[in-house]
């Protein structure tokens, strides 16, 4: 019986995945390019997919847009000191069970609630000036202009909302980004979500419905990600790199003899186990959960 329990639980989450992948490509827009990357060529069936958290931006995305709520008194810093434990919690952790991910998922519904989009995007650009902007790792952004260079569409692929992964995609003069939904009616978050947030699997169900919809020819496309909670994405495509990788994935990228790229310190580096390939995560949603910790207990 709890066998059976199980496997529903996991077709349960599979679906709500392939939900919030379908929802997240439907939600994708192509952001309008500067003036000087207009005359490059377009090759039109490659595409490089990049993770956010940990990835191109240091530390969570989520965190940094919580950390600005909290200093216009959004919600306590004592409520922002469990958030960070969350993300550790998680970071640790690895994976989350089912039972943590619906969690999660009830938290974020109560946090998007009653609050407009126009808002969360106001804020959102506020906040990225504020506390994003110069948590940008070069060398990731390096190899994203590497792709522009080329002809190539750039997308970002978040667990973070949608809403704040295109401002964040658009300051930084890429495609535009796949991120979790939240259901609006009348540009009013309804508490919703659109399947489920876009993580694990989920981002490789995103990865490929835009490749549909774009045409894109996923062996000839690259991935990248700081985790091995990514592994589901970064197999779907011709090229997978890892970068800045966490314990796991590092592993996973020997055994398949993907690149590693590690752009932090060789102190840090070593600190924490993994090579300085260059010398030079979470996910965003088990942050986002926290947010709504404020309305769950007021």
């Amino acid at each position: 019986m709890s066998v059976r329990r199980g496997a529903d639980k996991g077709s349960e989450l599979e679906r709500l995945a392939a939900l919030a992948g379908a929802a997240s490509a439907e939600a994708a827009v192509s952001l309008e390019q500067p003036e000087g990357d207009r005359d490059i060529p377009m090759d039109l069936t490659a595409a490089a997919f990049f993770d956010v958290d940990n990835t191109i931006m240091m530390g969570a995305s989520i965190f940094h847009f919580a950390r600005g709520l909290a200093a216009r008194k959004f919600f306590s810093n004592s409520d922002l000191v469990k958030f960070a434990l969350q993300q550790v919690m998680f970071r640790v952790g690895g994976k989350e069970s089912a039972d943590g991910i619906r969690s999660s998922r009830e938290q974020a519904l109560s946090f998007v609630a009653g609050h407009t989009v126009e808002e969360l995007s106001r804020l959102g650009e506020e906040i990225y000036d504020e506390l994003m902007a110069d948590k940008i790792w070069p060398g990731t952004r390096a190899l994203a202009q590497m792709h522009l260079d080329a002809g190539q569409r750039v997308w970002l692929v978040t667990a973070t909302p949608v809403e704040l992964a295109t401002i964040i995609a658009r300051r930084l003069g890429l495609t535009g980004a796949l991120g979790t939904v939240a259901e609006s009616t009348d540009g009013v978050f309804t508490g919703k979500l659109v399947g489920e947030m876009l993580h694990g699997p989920a981002k490789a169900h995103a990865v490929r419905s835009l490749a549909a919809r774009e045409g894109l020819d996923l062996r000839r496309c690259t991935a990248y990600s700081d985790s091995s909670n990514d592994v589901p994405m970064l197999s779907v495509v011709g090229t997978a790199v890892a970068v800045n990788p966490d314990s796991g994935l590092r592993e996973v990228a020997r055994k398949r003899g993907w690149e590693i790229r590690d752009f932090r310190t060789g102190r840090k580096a070593a600190k924490i186990g993994v090579p300085s390939v260059l010398g030079a995560g979470a996910v965003a949603g088990a942050v986002a959960a926290g947010l709504a910790y404020r309305k769950r207990t007021v």
